[in-house]
Parts: C-alpha cells; structure tokens; sequence
C-alpha cells in the first residue's frame, strides 16, 4: 500500500535533515518505492502495513536510531490525501494565493468547538476550517505577520501538528 509520511519540524534552525537521510531511513524498514519531496520533511513510499498509526511508530524509530532526530511524524493514505485535496474550503484562495494557504494535520480530530472559540475571539483576517483530521487555515496576509499561531495555543487546539502549505499538499497528494 503507498503511504506519504510528514515529519513536523524538519529543516528548520538545527532540526536539519537530509532527504537522503530520510529516504535511508525510510528503506531501512524494508519499504519500497521510497521518494523524498521537497525539503520539509515529506516522503512517500510502499508498504505491506495497513495501519497508519503503526507506521508512524516504526517511521519514529527508524529516523531516530539512524540519525538521532526525534520527529512527530504523520501519515496519510493515497485516498485520505485526495479527500483533503477534495474538502479544499477556500477554493479561490488555493487558486490565486496556494501558499497563504495551509493544512495542519493533526492525529485525532480537531475539536471543532475550540476552532470557533478561536475565531469568534481573534482579530485577524485568517480563515479556519476543521475536517476530521485536518484544520485549513488561510493566511490573506501571510503567516509571517499572523498573530493567530499564538492565539490558537490559548484556545487550546492540539498543538502537536504539522502543516503544509497547498502546494505541497497538492504534490504529496500527486507524488501518491
């Protein structure tokens, strides 16, 4: 079964980690058709394990013990990545400004409660919106300025997450 894994926080400040290290670690597992993408921390790959959480769990070990790095690490199915794609709320947003818009994928669902706290309290022009697993957050003006990372830290969201831009949302789901 093809998988597409997403480690958060890779290659930012001393978090580096090479794609080639990452697809090492990754075949070391005995998995095949092995791809590295972009340099974030994304890589697809073949599996005989059906279970996304069990996955996880062997992708953490194996980067860990091959290069020291503790990485949350999220995986998604071809067709769980087609349905993000597919639930896309913010058509035109991902149409004319795709990286201003990101997906923060989460291992259990987002409470939908907290995500309209949250936007009944903050003062900025972002847009959220939960799917199951996934919270789509638009970013008109760019995350650079954004107050709202800090503002969904109090509104209790689930912060262990990681998040792509749709762009790279769009070539996880096509690498797949």
């Amino acid at each position: 079964m093809r998988w597409a894994a997403m480690l958060r926080g890779i290659n930012l400040g001393k978090r580096q980690l090479k794609s080639a290290e990452l697809k090492a670690a990754v075949e070391s597992l005995g998995f095949t058709d092995v791809r590295t993408l972009l340099a974030s921390g994304n890589v697809v790959f073949t599996a005989s394990e059906a279970d996304a959480a069990a996955l996880e769990t062997k992708l953490h070990d194996a980067l860990f013990a091959a290069t020291g790095l503790k990485s949350e690490i999220f995986v998604r199915s071809p067709e769980e990545m087609a349905a993000i794609a597919a639930a896309d709320p913010f058509p035109e947003a991902t149409r004319e400004r795709p990286s201003f818009v990101v997906v923060a994928f989460h291992r259990a669902p987002v409470d939908r409660a907290a995500v309209v706290r949250l936007a009944e309290t903050h003062d900025g022009p972002e847009r959220m919106h939960a799917v199951e697993r996934e919270l789509y957050i638009d970013f008109p003006d760019g995350q650079g300025r954004s107050t709202l990372h800090p503002a969904m830290s109090k509104a209790k969201l689930d912060p262990v997450n990681t998040a792509r831009n749709w762009n790279t949302v769009l070539k996880i789901r096509d690498a797949l």
